[in-house]
């Protein structure tokens, strides 16, 4: 589902960005009290995850993306 989000894959596109880097770096964007662990289950998806690092989410992505994954 995050992968394919149009609304994703386009912010990732201009940030030189994999989606799920994307999909983290919001959910640190709008949540100061959560800790994130994701999950690692290769030494690529340890380097994706540390990549989220960089993805520094503009004020618009965020509300995008916040409406994007907004319940009707």
């Amino acid at each position: 589902m995050i992968r394919a989000n149009p609304v994703v894959t386009g912010i990732a596109t201009g940030h030189a960005a994999t989606p799920i880097q994307v999909a983290l770096g919001w959910l640190l964007a709008i949540a100061d009290n959560v800790l994130l662990i994701p999950g690692t289950s290769s030494r690529g998806h340890l380097a994706e995850n540390l990549g989220t690092d960089s993805v520094l989410l503009q004020d618009d992505e965020i509300a995008r993306l916040t409406a994007a994954f907004s319940q009707p």
